[in-house]
């Protein structure tokens, strides 16, 4: 019985991690987002349908209602990713593909009712005026309660998101003494770099999480450490990235290609032809290069693995990525509202399209993916691409395919015994993270005086003592821990002690203790070693 329920839940879960964010994927450039676009004198039927609706229907509906309902009945038969973003939701849906918002730099979390400092940017606003991770936030601008209540994460970011240059008052509790500061915000950097070291001798490993708009300038700040520090070799982690801007992509694949070298092209029924290829000398055009993917690995994320691979520049591993290979450009509205329009699709240099079908529709288009997780399906969907996807040949003689993703050219299969019913359990709440927050806050000097991450690696062992605390802790959330295997405790240890990594040197230090329990990201540094 157990296992049939790890069959229903496993792939849920890695579903939901997969689709959200699958939607970015587009360029985002100011021609493209001209308000003149449109002319706002002519009026069709269906200006006149909305304007009856509103004027005249039994009862209210809201203007925004009308056109978000109308604008995605008729962009979910385009394909899947055209989609249109009301008003009032645009500047958030801009923030992440920007790589910057204006606040204080805090990550927190309500636990309790109690709204908790999880991780504090370095140099950010909040940092400045003495904020702290542990500290918990009781007032805003004097007025406003946030303890004691359950609050919506969003409304909660609204108070202490504004202009940059703006004030907020905040009072909290900090071993029970309640403080008071005043925070001037500021522009936030969200850094698209989740890690970048030395994962072993002359061996770089960085690792990325979306494309934006300085991904180019944060890679090649991380890559030209990395070749200080005799880099000879480097692992690219691009598991998990759903893209985001194609520009960023060609930019870093001309730092791995020689010049002249044809990167990528678009093309569509109303936009000509347009190619990008290699232009300057790369800082890593020589060395050993290795590329993780996938399934959940996308758009500008399958334009750089697929120029690489055409090219013979790198040995992608990993799984299938998901296959997007359309290529958006967000359109403003005269209303506020934007619409992101499938405009080409792209072709990576041997001439493949990647992009998987969907023309039975988006639910399957997104539901195709959760059978990939299955070990026997991910065979037979091999096999079958291999058998029936158009093949392409490489300069150095290797076949590559078209259509449903970027095939690895070493397939590491996801490896399902290790999600255990106990480890399926853990992950799907927030118990890790917030036994690891807890013990981090009460443990601090004992953490903060390790030298850097690595040395944490080596040298920090968790406890059969805390092991017991985290049992404990976990039955309060109805966890039962008591009786497990021994490959699951393992598994959950080296969670643990990456997650209070991340809480002193946040996703970088992270990775550097998580990796080491990553079954692809050993195999890469072996290839390259």
């Amino acid at each position: 019985m157990g296992s049939k329920k790890l069959q229903v839940v496993l792939p849920v879960l890695f579903a939901i991690v997969m689709i959200v964010g699958m939607l970015i994927g587009f360029q985002l450039k100011e021609k493209t987002m001209s308000p003149q676009f449109f002319n706002p004198s002519s009026r069709s039927s269906l200006q006149e349908l909305t304007e009856l609706i509103k004027n005249r229907y039994v009862d209210k509906v809201s203007a925004d209602s009308i056109n978000g309902l109308v604008a995605n009945e008729l962009l979910k038969h385009l394909d899947p990713h055209s989609v249109f973003i009301p008003s009032s939701d645009l500047s958030a849906a801009n923030e992440d593909i920007m790589g910057n918002f204006q606040g204080i730099g805090i990550e927190f979390r309500q636990m309790n009712d109690t709204v908790n400092v999880m991780s504090i940017m370095p140099g950010g606003p909040a940092e400045k005026v003495g904020l702290i991770t542990g500290d918990q936030l009781i007032y805003v601008n004097d007025t406003v309660s946030i303890a004691g209540k359950k609050l919506d994460g969003s409304a909660i970011r609204k108070l202490f998101r504004g202009p940059a240059d703006s004030k907020v008052k905040v009072k909290f509790l900090r071993a029970g003494k309640l403080q008071e500061v005043t925070i001037t915000r500021g522009n936030i950097p969200v850094s698209s770099v989740d890690a970048a070291y030395m994962i072993a001798p002359k061996v770089g490993f960085i690792r990325l999480n979306k494309f934006a708009e300085r991904t180019y300038e944060e890679f090649m700040t991380e890559l030209e450490k990395l070749q200080a520090l005799k880099m000879e070799s480097l692992i690219l982690d691009l598991r998990g990235n759903t893209g985001g801007l194609m520009k960023e992509a060609v930019d870093m694949a001309d730092e791995f290609l020689e010049d002249n070298k044809l990167i990528v092209y678009t093309e569509g029924e109303n936009t000509p032809r347009t190619e990008f290829t290699a232009k300057r000398p790369g800082l890593f055009e020589k060395g050993k290069l290795v590329v993780l993917i996938d399934e959940s690995s996308a758009s500008a994320s399958e334009i750089l693995a697929g120029a690489l691979q055409d090219w013979d520049r790198a040995t992608i591993m990993g799984r299938r990525s998901f296959g997007k290979g359309l290529v958006q450009q967000q359109f403003q509205l005269s209303d506020g509202s934007a619409v992101r329009l499938t405009v080409a699709r792209y072709f990576t240099p041997l001439g493949r399209n990647i992009q998987k079908s969907y023309a039975d529709g988006i639910d399957k288009y997104n539901d195709e993916v959760v059978g990939r997780f299955h070990q026997t399906d991910s065979i037979a969907k091999k096999d079958s691409l291999a058998r029936t996807l158009k093949k392409y040949k490489t300069p150095a003689g290797k076949i590559v395919f078209g259509g449903g993703g970027i095939t690895p050219d070493t397939t590491v299969l996801f490896d399902s015994s290790l999600y255990t019913r106990a480890v399926l359990q853990v992950l799907m709440t927030s118990t890790l993270n917030d036994f690891a927050y807890y013990d981090f806050v009460t443990n601090r000097k004992q953490y903060t005086a390790f030298k850097d991450a690595a040395d944490f690696k080596v040298n920090f062992k968790v406890t059969e003592l805390q092991w017991n605390r985290f049992v404990a802790f976990a039955a309060k959330e109805g966890l039962n821990f008591n009786a497990i295997d021994a490959r699951s405790k393992d598994f959950i240890l080296n969670r643990i002690k990456s997650l209070i990594a991340r809480q002193v040197w946040r996703t970088n230090g992270y990775f550097v203790v998580a990796n080491d329990a990553d079954i692809l990201v050993g195999k890469a540094v072996k290839l390259v070693q």
